[in-house]
Order: structure tokens, then sequence, then C-alpha cells
């Protein structure tokens, strides 16, 4: 099976880890020639703060969740390191609960491999807390790898 779309998921909380990502991500699209769907999910209110935030005129124009993942410095970031990668790329920014839009565009986009990072839990941190990447891994329609922060 030939990988042709990957989407990369990235978060507030993927500060620390956004280089594994970018590595991992770009070790799989550069040799395939796939196309990174990079993802920033925002809840109702992550959006309406990322909209006071970065500034927008909201009364001079309607403004999607992609045009506020494009301005989110974690997804800048990630860009400028596909770029230099030669990967092509597009930037997505679906409003919602995290889980559901995270599968709703895997299967949109077709995507053959979707890139989520995370950090350890124990079994009764996950129990409590709940883990976004585990619930992705469940319901992803296609390979799930998970990054790990580095632990250093």
């Amino acid at each position: 099976m030939a990988i042709e779309t990957i989407v990369l998921a990235v978060g507030a909380g993927d500060t620390e880890r956004v280089d594994r990502l970018v590595e991992e991500t770009i070790d799989v699209a550069g040799p395939t020639g796939a196309t990174v769907v990079v993802s920033h999910v925002f809840t109702k209110e992550e959006y309406n703060e990322a909209l006071d935030n970065l500034e927008f005129d909201v009364t001079a124009e309607e403004v999607s969740g992609d045009d506020v993942a494009r301005r989110h410095s974690t997804v800048r970031k990630v860009a400028e390191k596909l770029e230099d990668a030669d990967i092509t790329y597009e930037v997505r920014g679906p409003v919602g609960d995290h889980v559901d839009k995270l599968v709703e565009l895997a299967k949109e986009v077709d995507a053959d491999r979707l890139l989520v990072g995370g950090r350890k839990r124990s079994p009764a941190g996950k129990a409590v807390f709940g883990s976004l990447a585990q619930a992705v891994m469940l319901e992803s329609p296609c390979p799930v790898t998970f990054v790990r922060a580095d632990t250093k």
C-alpha cells in the first residue's frame, strides 16, 4: 500500500515534541512523496480564544479554523520545517471535538497514516484524564504513529 497522504496532528501541548513529530513525518513523507495535512483541531472555546490572541478582525470577514491554524505558532514551525525538507503540505484547522475532528479529517483526505504526539502516562492517569492519542488510535480509519516526547 502506497503512502500518499499523511495527517500530522499538532496541538498546543506539542511544542516540546514538535521537532520529533516533524522528523517522523519527514521520514515517511520524504521517500514516499506523500502530501502532509498539518492539522490543529480547536474546540469552540480554543478557536474563540485564538481569534482574540491572534487579533483577527472578525467584524471584517469570516475567519475559518484553517485561517487560525495557519497563524498558530506551532503550525508555522511545522510548516517551515516541511518547506525546508521540500515536503508538500496543507494546513487544516477543524473546530470541534479533538478526536472526532481528527478522525473525520483522516477519512475526508483518505489518509494513509496519521501521526499524533503524546506523553507517557500511567494507566491510572489515562483512566482519570483520558488519552486523546489512545482514542484517536482506536477510532482512526488508518494506521496511527504515536510520537512520544523525548524523555531526556
